[in-house]
């Protein structure tokens, strides 16, 4: 009984992980094979490191799971949370300088490009980071700060400053975010 139910979850994890291997040949035309995914793609490595000290994380092995991070951070130049909570193909394209706090929630098919901070402005309250929503696309050197939520097919354009909530649909841009 025990070793089917790791059957599972090994067969759950390599569907996943050939999921996201698919997004990134869809999405980035430079890429030319899986091989080169697998073995280069840094944004990838945060995504898989993150994953493994989240999980971690919820079982209450913290200090474990924050030295995963932070070999994470020294290894891919991306830093997210254990705590973090994060979808299904969450893309990070030259992910050098990504942030992700540890209440940030983050939904499926999400796209964050290298510099973009999901951050807090205080640091009282159970939730202090942004909710993004599914096939949400975060500019390079964007920033997303509080307790906000961005909406289902929202597009923040690169060095954004988001503090408010933003409805689906919609792209966002300057310092302060306006939208479009």
């Amino acid at each position: 009984m025990e070793i089917k139910i790791k059957r599972k979850y090994s067969l759950k994890t390599l569907h996943s992980i050939e999921k996201e291997i698919k997004m990134i040949r869809e999405y980035d035309p430079s890429v030319t094979s899986n091989a080169e995914i697998i073995l280069t793609y840094s944004g990838l490595h945060a995504v898989w490191l993150y994953r493994l000290s989240h999980h971690l994380w919820c079982r209450d092995h913290h200090l474990s799971a924050q030295l995963v991070t932070q070999f994470s951070r020294i290894f891919t130049g991306v830093e997210i949370h254990p705590g973090a909570k994060i979808g299904k193909q969450l893309l990070i394209d030259h992910g050098t300088g990504v942030v992700i706090g540890e209440t940030a929630e983050i939904g499926d098919d999400v796209v964050i490009y290298h510099n973009v901070t999901l951050g807090s402005v205080n640091n009282h309250g159970t939730r202090r980071h942004p909710k993004i929503g599914n096939h949400v696309f975060i500019g390079a050197g964007a920033t997303v700060l509080g307790t906000i939520e961005i909406a289902d097919n929202v597009k923040i354009g690169a060095a954004a400053v988001v503090l408010h909530d933003v409805p689906a649909g919609k792209t966002v841009v300057g310092n302060p975010g306006r939208i479009l």
